[in-house]
């Protein structure tokens, strides 16, 4: 079979999403299926979440439910116990590992792909600055100059990045590395999983200094349980019913079955197979209630922290050494101490003050495309080819991630996968819910690309003219795209 009829897929971000949805496209296509695979860091199968080093840093999904693949529920636990010369950190699937190990076993399924289609694969290294889509392909073009040209480009940019704003601490640095003081009060903002994170970070690097969390409403991300869902027929759900009928129906599913001796947490899980239906089926008006309203409630019931670290931040409070407070800042004023911060506690009108030593802002991700500092995703944007949900927390795709243009108009050649669809799928931003995504994705790809070689090979190809490095398409492909420039 001749050059032109092979397929190329240009996958913009190498961390768990990009690392999956390459994994499933080289176990799903033909042998002419060529995939690139473009990532900032040095190590593939990161991204934010499992590049940290802290082995307190662990999962807040049990190893059971961690497998990246979907037909293979077993397959983490697997590979935990099979590495040779290094037992396994836990006794059995129920408990919750380092994610930095995550990691590596991500970056591995690019090793484990089966028969000869690693030689199909190419990792690159560099920043996406620009995506661009013609008629009969697209191009990516790194901030180096380098260009990629493929049949379709796939964004798994994961999660953004908030960018650290002056006199702030960033989260993502080990305090040691950022020059916190170890006597110094700590002010976090933000009382979620990052500030749970960074509260590890701290007692790793033995900081000594009082720390307080502030947050609108103060709370505090539950720990898990070793409980199992419950079984909930997909007739009991009440889809499509407005914000207040559907949390009253949960909230009776939780009474119920804790009055029966069981945990909520039960009753979280066992709706989990619906959640992006029932998001989907959510009126409008609803979508922006249940954001204003009960987000912040159902995080931190819905994405928990394992049992040992809740044990930590249980003893911080118990200690002292960290107070967890409801409250506003009101005015933020730099001195050479580090800051004075004024603030309002939930529920008060007096304006407070304390003095902080440093400041880290643990108050999430950007969660507004707008406000994205990532260059693919603003070239998308600029050039009207993705735009904004209504809801501002995600581009609009078609259920099947194709990304809708400025006009309303799927695109046949550009998708996307992970947290950057929460617009359209909401819970898409763990493992388990991704995974499915990717597999979903690439037996779409995998299938058109069946379907346009078949109907090439039996045609005479084109010759493409266009010129990448002032060489033909052709002999880019055939170089280029196979191995790292």
């Amino acid at each position: 079979m001749n050059a032109f009829a092979s397929r190329h897929a240009i996958i913009i971000g190498g961390g768990a999403s990009g690392v999956l949805l390459a994994y499933q496209l080289l176990q799903r296509s033909t042998p002419d299926f060529r995939v690139t695979l473009i990532e900032k860091r040095p190590d593939i199968g990161r991204g934010l979440a499992y590049h940290t080093g802290n082995p307190e840093h662990v999962l807040n999904v049990r190893v059971a439910n961690m497998s990246a693949l979907p037909d293979e529920p077993d397959h983490f636990w697997r590979w935990l116990t099979s590495r040779e010369g290094v037992p396994p950190p836990c006794p059995d699937p129920y408990c919750f590992v380092p994610r930095r190990i995550y990691g590596d076993y991500i970056a591995s399924l690019l090793t484990m792909s089966k028969g000869r289609s690693l030689h199909r694969l190419s990792i690159v290294q560099g920043t996406c600055v620009d995506v661009s889509e013609e008629p009969g392909e697209v191009t990516v073009r790194l901030d180096d100059g380098r260009c990629y040209v493929g049949d379709i480009a796939v964004l798994a940019t994961g999660h953004d990045i908030r960018s650290c704003s002056p006199g702030y601490v960033d989260p993502w640095l080990p305090p040691s590395a950022a020059g916190v003081d170890p006597d110094a009060t700590v002010l976090i903002l933000g009382s979620g999983l990052t500030m749970v994170d960074y509260i590890q970070s701290l007692v790793h690097d033995g900081h000594r200094g009082a720390v307080v969390a502030m947050s609108r409403r103060g709370l505090l991300t539950k720990p898990h349980r070793r409980v199992a869902p419950i079984r909930i027929q997909e007739t009991e759900v009440p889809f499509g019913a407005g914000i207040s009928q559907l949390l009253r129906w949960f909230r009776d599913r939780v009474d119920a079955h804790v009055a029966d001796g069981g945990d909520w947490r039960s009753v979280i899980d066992g709706v989990r197979p619906y959640t992006q239906r029932l998001w989907r089926e959510l009126p409008p008006a609803s979508k922006r209630r249940f954001l204003e309203h009960a987000r912040a409630w159902w995080d931190v019931h819905r994405h928990r922290m394992a049992p040992e670290v809740e044990a930590r931040i249980t003893q911080a409070l118990y200690d002292g050494r960290l107070t967890l407070m409801a409250a506003k800042v009101a005015g933020i004023e730099p001195n050479d101490a580090g800051a004075l911060v004024r603030y309002r506690r939930r529920g008060q009108s007096e304006v407070q003050s304390m003095q902080v030593g440093a400041i880290v802002d643990c108050t999430g991700i950007v969660k507004d495309p707008l406000a994205s500092a990532n260059p693919a995703v603003r070239s998308l944007l600029d050039r009207g080819l993705a735009r904004v949900d209504p809801l501002h927390i995600g581009i609009e795709i078609r259920p099947d991630c194709a990304v809708i243009n400025e006009d309303g108009v799927p695109s046949r050649r550009l998708f996307a996968v992970g947290p950057l669809t929460r617009a359209a799928f909401w819970e898409i931003i763990a493992i388990p819910d991704i995974r499915n995504q990717c597999a979903a994705l690439a037996t779409k790809l995998a299938r058109v690309s069946e379907t346009r070689v078949a109907t090439r090979s039996s045609s005479k190809p084109a010759r493409m003219r266009k010129f990448i490095f002032n060489q033909p398409v052709e002999e880019h492909l055939d170089k280029d795209s196979r191995s790292s420039p």
